[in-house]
């Protein structure tokens, strides 16, 4: 590209500028030094543009040449200022510096945007502090759309190839308020995160439906199957009738925990207030049980003694094949399977950053936030599992050849 040298008019402003900085006046600002030398140079890169366009286009159009100038006012990190952009006769000129619609002439107000949104900032928050710092105002609907270039990045994130094998998953949702035609609706965000092979957690997707179920699920764990697992040792979910099923029908050999503090939580609602700390007392004779054995003599045991309030205990007789799983295991695999508060804790983590919305704007804007709050939690985990080799070690005992 022809390159424009600097004209007597450039020279004067470049004096100018250095003449400031003697002065001590503000670098930033619509009068700022740099505003004005930032200025100065996209105007310069624009002409020696239009001058390229005009010698490689003569060849097919002889009679197209310069037409004036448009202007517009362009935001940067140093302030806002008029930019004059050249234009040609037949209007074939598309500056590549700045093109025709952009209005943000460098990344780094993108990325503070970003790393404020990223961080649970409200618009009117991120409004201000890019006005405060920058002295530029900005609308919400510039803000979305910055934000919007994230949505590529998500849809990549989501669709990414994972590992063949995860020695042990855990599911769980969580409920959101977006805004949808006007009116307020509850979305159910289901999220997976996997233990590989190397005890590193990871976040293997996120997905949306209008209402938890063992079917959407299904579809779920095919995605997963879709996008390269093949294998799963052990599957910890809560409660959800129909969960195992679906999770056995993608993955056969997957060995289902479910989540005992869920099934705690289920069984106290059943019992009155005053006798629920005698309750839980005795309910800690089951599921902390040296061993498997132990733990049915000791629920029919507490069985007998509240038959009162059979139905508190009709669950876990229910479903006890899938509430038991975890005694086949050493203590320290016990602990990390025998609940879900891994994903819960991950769940919490998530709670500090979107805490601040009432409601979401669209599916999108949750999406959007969600995202950047992983980022940020998953940057954490550099370190695998506490004890993992003993622990793996131990996994490749009960499932042999899976490795």
């Amino acid at each position: 590209m022809t390159q424009k040298k600097l004209n007597t008019t450039d020279s004067l402003i470049i004096q100018e500028i250095i003449q400031s900085l003697y002065e001590k006046k503000p670098l930033s600002g619509p009068d700022g030094v740099m505003t004005k030398l930032l200025k100065t140079a996209y105007e310069a890169a624009l002409d020696g543009e239009v001058e390229t366009h005009l010698v490689d286009g003569n060849l097919e159009d002889i009679q197209n040449r310069r037409n004036g100038k448009a202007k517009k006012t362009v935001k940067s990190s140093y302030g806002s200022f008029e930019l004059e952009t050249p234009r040609d006769r037949n209007g074939s000129f598309d500056p590549n510096i700045i093109k025709k619609r952009q209005r943000i002439v460098n990344d780094e107000i993108d990325n503070k945007i970003l790393a404020l949104y990223g961080l649970g900032g409200s618009y009117e928050d991120i409004a201000k502090y890019v006005q405060d710092i920058y002295g530029i105002s900005i609308s919400d609907a510039a803000i979305s759309a910055i934000t919007d270039k994230l949505l590529d990045k998500i849809s990549e994130w989501r669709s990414r190839p994972l590992e063949s094998m995860y020695p042990i998953v855990f599911m769980d949702a969580m409920f959101y308020k977006v805004r949808e035609s006007g009116a307020v609706s509850t979305k159910v965000m289901y999220n997976i995160m996997g233990i590989n092979k190397d005890g590193f957690k990871d976040i293997l997707g996120i997905y949306f439906c209008e209402s938890e179920g063992a079917s959407f699920w299904l579809g779920v764990l095919n995605d997963l199957k879709a996008r390269g697992v093949t294998d799963i040792m052990i599957a910890c979910i809560d409660g959800l009738k129909g969960f195992p099923a679906a999770i056995e029908a993608s993955f056969p050999q997957c060995e289902v925990q479910l989540c005992i503090v869920h099934q705690i939580r289920n069984s106290i609602k059943l019992v009155p207030s005053k006798f629920q700390k005698t309750f839980m007392a005795d309910l800690k004779s089951v599921y902390r049980a040296s061993s498997k054995e132990v733990a049915e003599c000791n629920l029919l045991s507490i069985t007998e003694k509240w038959q009162k309030y059979h139905m508190a205990l009709k669950s876990w007789h229910d479903n006890w094949d899938k509430l038991s799983a975890y005694f086949k295991f050493s203590p320290a695999i016990r602990k990390l399977i025998y609940t879900t508060n891994p994903i819960e804790g991950f769940h919490r983590q998530l709670r500090k950053y979107t805490k601040t919305k009432g409601a979401f704007t669209s599916e999108n804007a949750l999406l959007k936030l969600t995202f950047c709050a992983i980022n940020g939690i998953v940057r954490k985990w550099s370190m695998p599992i506490a004890n993992w080799a003993a622990t793996i070690s131990e996994l490749d005992l009960h499932f042999p050849k899976r490795m």
